[in-house]
Parts: C-alpha cells; sequence; structure tokens
C-alpha cells in the first residue's frame, strides 16, 4: 500500500495551518532552511511572506528554485514537500493582515500587521512541479 498522499489529499493537508520549512539553496553553504509562515487554497500555488532584508530574502534574489516542507508533529506522522520556481512580489497590508491572523489570531494578527513589516515584506508564490507526500496512518 502507498503511504503517498492523492493530489485531493495534499491540497487539504496544505491548506491547514502548519508552520512550513521553506528550504533555500545556497552558492557556498547548505541550502538555507528556515520555519516560514505560508498560506495555501487548493489549486492555488503556495504563498509565503517574508522581510526583503531578511537573509531568507536575500537568498531569495540568488536563485530561481525553492522547496517548501510542512509536516506534522504527532503520530501518525504526516509531510509534504513542494519544489519548485517562485515569484517575488511587494506585499501589500491585506496580504500581512491575512497571513498574521492566520498564525496568531485576529488581535495579534492586528498588532503585527500594524507594524511597519509590511514596507519591507515580499509575496514568495512558489510554483510546484515536484510533489512528495507521505501518510503514515494509511499504515493503519
Amino acid at each position: 500500500m502507498s503511504l503517498a498522499m492523492s493530489i485531493d489529499e495534499r491540497e487539504q493537508f496544505l491548506s491547514n495551518l502548519h508552520v512550513g520549512l521553506i528550504s533555500i539553496p545556497r552558492s557556498t553553504r547548505g541550502p538555507l532552511t528556515v520555519p516560514i509562515w505560508y498560506a495555501y487554497e487548493p489549486g492555488g500555488n503556495p504563498w509565503m511572506i517574508t522581510d526583503s532584508n531578511s537573509l531568507k530574502g536575500r537568498c531569495l534574489e540568488k536563485c530561481d528554485r525553492i522547496s517548501l516542507c510542512v509536516q506534522t508533529e504527532e503520530l501518525p506522522y504526516q509531510y509534504v514537500m513542494v519544489e519548485g520556481e517562485f515569484q517575488i512580489t511587494k506585499s501589500n497590508n491585506d496580504q500581512l493582515l491575512a497571513m498574521a491572523i492566520r498564525y496568531l489570531g485576529p488581535e495579534q494578527g492586528e498588532l503585527y500587521a500594524a507594524s511597519d513589516k509590511a514596507e519591507t515584506s515580499i509575496i514568495v508564490t512558489l510554483i510546484p512541479d515536484q510533489w512528495l507526500s507521505t501518510d503514515y496512518s494509511k499504515q493503519t
């Protein structure tokens, strides 16, 4: 029996609230692999928000492909990894607010979005061409 998720299963999994891990290649070191907030709606592309001046933002300027891995911490273990090219666009206050509320809730999300983070925030939209997933609950 395959433990891989179907397209519908992986899309549903990605649309749930998890912290992702973005992996960005670097030329002289191992890839930068760090936590990141992301959003996804089935049928769309995953998108993330980060600061253009952060290490993530600076590394993104120097590559053309990235990976995003999303996992559960509890058993039965599940994960989805997606990789591909990406696009960077300037974020707007609505996108920052939506992402902040997704992860922090309404009150803290509004406070976060009201800070000066919108000035240098960018949206990183992943255009998937490779998927890998496992759902160990299929073993039972």
